[in-house]
This record gives structure tokens, C-alpha cells and sequence, in this order.
């Protein structure tokens, strides 16, 4: 090969490695700019949306401050709301897809399939079509079950675990195929009972899709606006996002800047649960799909 065609190939080759990282960069200030321009919002005195500008003159914390005022509003409130609703369901809802998936992909008995098949086709209608009849199912409860009542934590968490538990199931039902069933053929050989051999042999096995469907029903619920509306109905009861919402609501031109602090306060869990947990989400995403 000639001086020239190799100067030739590294020529193409610089100008794709230039192309690359231009496309990089442009990416990337395409994700971070609205994250960089919530952190202006909310060091700006201004607290307005028309005069913020992208580095504010005198920046000050006096929002972040305001946050944990009641007075001003009840953030702290709302946000141990949003958690301690998100961590219960995220933790019932993982036990009871684990079972119910194991049970599908160890078991055989009638109706399986036919079973299967409905819980599919039951989560293709998404839970904000049937507000009407669940706002309606927890009236009734409530009367029998007064914990599980309308404006109640306990109702929202059972509207949120019958939600999640269908599309859930399929995904570890997937991971659970994806294991040897040698592993429990030696486990019953050995002595173990069915749970000892669900609990102790197959929950290590599938960590990574435990981690993945966790983190999954923790975003969805803690980050819920619409179900969380319609059945909270006093702000003490408020999750985070209901309670910025009602907080900014009509006031923009006031409350723009501790809305957007609460906003970067309230990302904070979930950031920190995402960057604990990451290793475990590629292989809990791809090796579901080994087996159907």
C-alpha cells in the first residue's frame, strides 16, 4: 500500500473519530442543558420563568431554603410520602411477582396458559383508563377497610400493586426460564421443599432481575402524578409530584425557583438508586430474553 492511501485511510479515519465525537457532544448537551437550566432556576432570585437567564447574577439558596419551610410548603412531607410509597410497593410488588413468575415458569397446571394470556392482554389498558371504577372500588373498601379508603396511602399502594404485578410477571418469568431446572431437581433431591428451593436456590440466581423490575416499580410509582391525584385528596397526604404541581400551579411568575429546587431534590433517589444498582440492569434486561 502506497504513503498515499495510508494517508488517505487516516484521514477518513480522523474525520470519523471527529464526526463521532461531535455527535457526542451534541448529545450530550442536548440531554444535560434542561438539567443545567432546572440548577440556574433554582439558585435565581428572581424565581421567574420570563427574566431567568442561564447563569444568574446573584445567585443565592434561598429556595432550597424555602423548600423545607412549612410555611411555604410542605416538601419534606410530601417527599417521605413519595418514598415511603414507592419503597413499600416496590417491596411487596417484587415478592409477589417473584412468586407468581416462579410459579408460572415451574410449574404446570391447568390454565396456565389461558392465564398468561389474560394478565397480558389486562395490562395492554393502562391503569388512568379505569379511575373512574378504582376511585369507586376504594370508596366501597374504604367503608369496610378504612385504611385502605380513598385519600388513604394504603389505598394508593393497592392500586399501584395491581398495576404492576402483569407486565412484571412476564419479565421474570422470562429470567426464571432462562435457569436450568436441573438446579431444582437437585434441590428437591437434597431435601429442599418447594419455597426452600424458590427462596434459598432461585432468588440468589435472579438478583439481576429483582434489581431491574425494583427499579422499575420504584420510578413508576415514586414519579406517579395522575393515580396519586385523583385519590389523595389532603395535602398532608401528598406525593412530591402532586404537591409541586398544586404548588406551581397558576404561579410561575412566583414560585418558579423552589419549584425547580424541589424538582432536583426530589431526583435525588432516584439518581442515587440508579447509579447503585446499574450494574445489575443490563444483564437483568437481556437475560430475561434467552427463553420465552
Amino acid at each position: 500500500m502506497s504513503s498515499k492511501q495510508m494517508g488517505s485511510i487516516k484521514r477518513q479515519r480522523q474525520l470519523a473519530l471527529a464526526v463521532r465525537i461531535l455527535l457526542a457532544l451534541i448529545a450530550l448537551i442536548y440531554a444535560l442543558f434542561p438539567v443545567v437550566w432546572i440548577i440556574s432556576a433554582s439558585v435565581n432570585p428572581s424565581n421567574s420563568l420570563v427574566n431567568q437567564s442561564l447563569i444568574p447574577a446573584n445567585a443565592t439558596f434561598e429556595n432550597y431554603r424555602n423548600l423545607f419551610d412549612p410555611n411555604v410548603m410542605l416538601f419534606r412531607t410530601w417527599m417521605l410520602n413519595s418514598l415511603m410509597i414507592a419503597t413499600i410497593t416496590t417491596v411487596i410488588g417484587i415478592f409477589f411477582t417473584a412468586t407468581a413468575a416462579y410459579a408460572f415458569s415451574r410449574f404446570r397446571f391447568r390454565g396456565r396458559r389461558s392465564l398468561l394470556q389474560t394478565i397480558l392482554l389486562i395490562q395492554v389498558f393502562p391503569n388512568f383508563l379505569n379511575m373512574v371504577a378504582l376511585f369507586l372500588i376504594l370508596q366501597q373498601l374504604g367503608q369496610y377497610i378504612p385504611w385502605l379508603n380513598l385519600n388513604t396511602h394504603g389505598g394508593l399502594i393497592l392500586i399501584y400493586l395491581g398495576g404492576i404485578l402483569g407486565v412484571n410477571t412476564w419479565l421474570m418469568k422470562g429470567f426464571f426460564d432462562s435457569i436450568p431446572r436441573d438446579l431444582d431437581e437437585a434441590a428437591t433431591i437434597d431435601g429442599a421443599t418447594p419455597w426452600q428451593t424458590f427462596w434459598m436456590v432461585m432468588m440468589p440466581l435472579v438478583r439481576p432481575i429483582l434489581v431491574v423490575v425494583g427499579l422499575l416499580i420504584f420510578v413508576g410509582t415514586y414519579s406517579d402524578f395522575v393515580l396519586a391525584r385523583v385519590m389523595l385528596q389532603s395535602s398532608e397526604n401528598y406525593t412530591l409530584a402532586v404537591g409541586l404541581s398544586l404548588f406551581i400551579r397558576d404561579q410561575y411568575a412566583n414560585r418558579w425557583g423552589i419549584f425547580s429546587a424541589g424538582a432536583l431534590i426530589g431526583a435525588i433517589p432516584v439518581v442515587v438508586i440508579f447509579l447503585a444498582l446499574q450494574r445489575y440492569l443490563v444483564g437483568g434486561l437481556t437475560a430475561g430474553a434467552v427463553k420465552g
